[in-house]
């Protein structure tokens, strides 16, 4: 609000008028002199405030209303509501507060003196006294305006405010030890003057060639360009350019500049993670120059990169100064330093992660490896991919259309926003729930012919293993997968409570984004009555609970969820939100900042139900009936885990293996997934074998690349 210190100035009955027209009225002893100053004009109170309270709110076409009629025909409104904006947006202006010090009037002049406090994004605050001329004319106070009365040295109008930012270089993303994944590296710029060009055919394809960019693209950036302006087209690595630098200096009108630029320079490593920078759209230009950019960098647009887009820009700085229109500075009225960026130290391991992605090789899945015991994310691999460089470098609409509407979706995670069912890993969740709803133990037999009539004999359910299991435990169906006991199961839960089954599963933490918060997540789905009746119309039925049973049915999650689970299960029942974010580096403001492991919640088991499925798990691996025991035959660390083939009516089966190591003692959970790739146990268990005997080699200083072998 306007602080109002008004100061009334009246002229004393001695001096009436003027100074050559002043008459002294006679005085007689015994009396008090009369008093007759000059009236004071209605209004120019009103008008100071009023034009500054609209300042105050930017209001400027209700400032300009208040002008004088001289000030008007001097300038129009918009001209006048354009000169406050840009000022505004060059001082990075993000509110004003004005004060009102004191009013002065002399017949129809007046004058205000008043404070501008200004917050600006660049700089800080400014605080200035300034002076505001008032006159009175066809029967109202108008303010007889200026530039100067922003600051006094724009006063005239030919002086210039302007803002230079000072932008401190981009911060670096390092994984777990110190390595780089992300970081600033010499570039050279490759650009062109129009009127340099003398053969605009093999210029054009040559730079195509070389940028990767449509010959159209890079016409339209320098056609409407001034024939001596230097117009940049696309980034080179220093050694790409090198490798081009006899084609490119023999092209006329080619101009090479070096600068600093984001290089990954593992390519597409953990690109889905990391991110990539992009140019700021046209739509968010008014969030971001909020933040003092200036609306033509490149910024953090996904993964890691978006997620630390504060740490790692640092804090912009400035200078605002008035230039004189020769160019030369006249004053500075305030300035303030960038601050340093800071770095990200990711939780990943480069090399695991190196071979994670090595492992998948030219299969559409993901690989999910935790530290159990903090939710740390050692690796997470997602194929196909992408390589982040191709958006320093410059992507055109073309290459992004077909980058966007490429089939394999090679942007998108599939650790964390690709959904798949589950399938028998799911029955972790549903011997859980039997064995704490179900009065069941973990020695509860059931016989497996082979086949189920539990529906009714018009709907009979089929065990993988066609025949049969025979006489088994619980424990013992979880290790051999036995579909019929788990159709069972699934059909007690339902008669107990429809929505038993489905409430374990998010206590497991599936059907919601488990809260990772830096790559973009998808909830999944855990389908119940409820969800039935509102999404399909239809009443949840005894099959419903089947499936669900058996990871089929409705039922969506990611790896990224079932990883998280599986961890749990190994760490004895802790979950924790996984995290990719190890620690943020310290600048010269703030200390460093470590993030430390946060559990989510406890599984909903007694000891001895999370026990018997840790011996269900462990059996899958090292029994000769469990499900991975070939795949695991002879491995020196012993794991525990559950294979899963999830059906997919359109194409072959998702392949499944989720589990941690050892057994006794989880120092990793891994979780691999592969879109139609078959069998759990013949697909995903030997990859995630690979992944676990690398993670131990690499503990013991081992190298681990070289003996990876892709499917």
């Amino acid at each position: 609000m306007i602080k109002k210190a008004v100061l009334l100035f009246a002229i004393s009955s001695i001096l009436l008028c003027t100074t050559a027209s002043c008459q002294i009225a006679p005085l007689s002893f015994g009396e008090e002199p009369m008093a007759t100053p000059t009236p004071v004009l209605p209004g120019l109170e009103e008008v100071v405030l009023g034009f500054l309270e609209s300042w105050e709110r930017t209001d400027y076409q209700s400032m300009y209303a208040l002008l004088s009629p001289s000030a008007q025909a001097e300038i129009t409104q918009a001209e006048f509501v354009q000169y406050y904006h840009d000022a505004a947006t060059e001082m990075t202006m993000n509110a004003l507060e004005t004060q009102l010090v004191s009013l002065l009037q002399d017949g129809p002049h007046g004058q205000a003196a008043y404070r501008l406090i200004l917050d600006t994004v660049l700089v800080g605050r400014i605080e200035t006294d300034n002076l505001m001329s008032l006159s009175y004319a066809d029967g109202r106070w108008g303010v007889n305006w200026s530039p100067g009365l922003i600051f006094r040295e724009l006063e005239g109008g030919n002086n210039i405010l302007r803002m230079f930012r000072h932008a401190p270089s981009r911060g670096n993303i390092y994984d777990r030890y110190g390595t780089g994944l992300a970081v600033e590296d010499q570039a050279v710029t490759v650009g062109v003057v129009p009127g340099q060009i003398e053969d605009e055919g093999r210029l054009l394809a040559e730079l195509s060639w070389i940028l990767g960019l449509e010959a159209a693209s890079i016409k339209e950036k320098y056609a409407l360009a001034r024939p001596d302006w230097y117009v940049p087209i696309g980034d080179l690595s220093f050694e790409a350019s090198q490798a081009h630098y006899n084609t490119l200096t023999s092209l006329p009108g080619v101009v090479l500049r070096d600068r600093w630029v984001r290089a990954y320079r593992d390519g597409s490593l953990a690109a889905h993670l990391l991110g990539y920078m992009g140019k700021i759209e046209q739509g968010e230009q008014a969030e971001w120059v909020a933040k003092g950019y200036s609306g033509d960098e490149l910024v953090g647009k996904a993964g890691l990169e978006r997620w630390a887009e504060p740490y790692l820009a640092g804090r912009r700085g400035g200078t605002l100064v008035v230039l004189t229109p020769a160019g030369r500075q006249l004053v500075t009225i305030k300035e303030r330093p960038a601050v340093q960026s800071r770095s990200i130290y990711a939780t990943l391991d480069k090399r695991l992660q190196q071979v994670a992605e090595a492992t998948l090789g030219d299969e559409r899945g993901a690989i999910v490896a935790l530290d159990p015991n903090t939710g740390q994310i050692l690796a997470m691999a997602s194929r196909p991919t992408f390589d982040p460089n191709m958006f320093i470098t410059g992507i055109d609409s073309g290459q992004w259309q077909v980058l966007a509407s490429d089939a394999s979706r090679p942007l998108v995670n599939r650790a964390t926003q690709g959904t798949y069912p589950p399938g028998s890993v799911f029955k972790i969740v549903t011997m859980a729930a039997a064995l704490e709803e179900g009065g069941l133990t973990p020695g509860s037999t059931f016989n497996c012919p082979g086949i189920w009539y539990g529906l009714g004999k018009d709907w009979p359910k089929t065990c993988w293993l066609e025949r049969g299991h025979g006489q088994v435990n619980l424990v013992q169906a979880l290790t051999v997968s036995c579909d019929v006991t788990f159709y069972e199961l699934g059909k007690r839960l339902y008669e107990l409570d429809p929505n038993l089954l489905p409430r374990y599963a998010r206590l497991f933490g599936l059907g919601a984004p488990i809260g990772l918060g830096v790559a973009g997540e998808v909830a999944g789905l855990v389908p119940d009555p409820n969800w039935k009746i509102a999404e399909l119309g239809e009443a949840w039925f005894p099959g419903d609970s089947v499936n669900l049973a058996i990871g089929q049915g409705y039922l969506l999650v990611t790896p990224l969820q079932v990883a998280t689970m599986v961890a749990a299960v190994g760490n004895g029942g802790t979950l924790y939100r996984p995290r990719l974010v190890l620690k943020v580096s310290a600048s010269s403001e703030e200390p460093e900042q470590v993030f430390e492991p946060q559990a989510l919640g406890q599984l909903p088991v007694r000891p001895e139900t999370l026990s018997a499925i840790q011996e269900g798990l462990l059996g899958a691996v090292v029994s000769p009936g469990g499900t991975a025991y070939q795949a695991f035959e002879g491995m020196e660390v012993a794991v525990a885990g559950k294979t899963g083939t999830a059906e997919n009516p359109d194409a072959d089966p998702h392949a499944w293996f989720a589990g941690y190591a050892p057994a006794d003692n989880p120092q990793i959970a891994v979780v691999v997934m592969i879109e139609n790739g078959g069998e759990g146990s013949q697909v995903a268990a030997p990859l995630f074998r690979q992944v676990v005997e690398a993670f131990f080699a690499l503990q013991r200083g081992e190298e681990v690349l070289e003996g990876i072998t892709t499917p």
